[in-house]
């Protein structure tokens, strides 16, 4: 199986948003440069400070991410794979719609987007440790 290892949530104001997940739930935010698209990153659970990944077996941490005109604005999960080239095909042949080819996220992984059959944003991760 793959794993979900991540959500992410889209923002109009990534600090408002930070700082209502911050107060309400005492989640920790990162904000991500201009080299990292200015990304949130929301840490909801202890994580391991070699790989960052969570501590806590079933625990993921996330992210948000700027709203954007064309692009689904709905809340998102991301699945751990093996193989992000082979999972792109998978995708597209079970009748999915990938979103570009691969981003290289340093010190993370591989990273794409697909549409799925019903509309839905998801994510793929093809992780470095692997």
């Amino acid at each position: 199986m793959n794993p979900v290892v991540h959500f992410e949530l889209p923002a109009e104001d990534k600090h408002r948003m930070a700082d209502f997940y911050s107060k309400v739930f005492g989640w920790e935010v990162e904000m991500m440069g201009a080299e990292m698209g200015n990304y949130v990153i929301a840490t909801t659970t202890e994580r391991d400070p070699k790989t960052r990944m969570p501590i806590n077996p079933g625990s993921i941490n996330g992210g948000f991410y700027q709203k954007t005109p064309g692009m689904p604005s709905a809340p998102s999960v991301v699945i751990s794979v093996d193989d992000i080239k082979a999972s792109m095909k998978e995708i597209a042949d079970a009748g999915g719609e990938v979103l570009g080819e691969p981003v290289d996220i340093p010190g993370v992984g591989a990273y794409t987007s697909f549409i799925d059959t019903e509309g839905n944003r998801i994510s793929i991760l093809q992780p470095v440790m692997m």
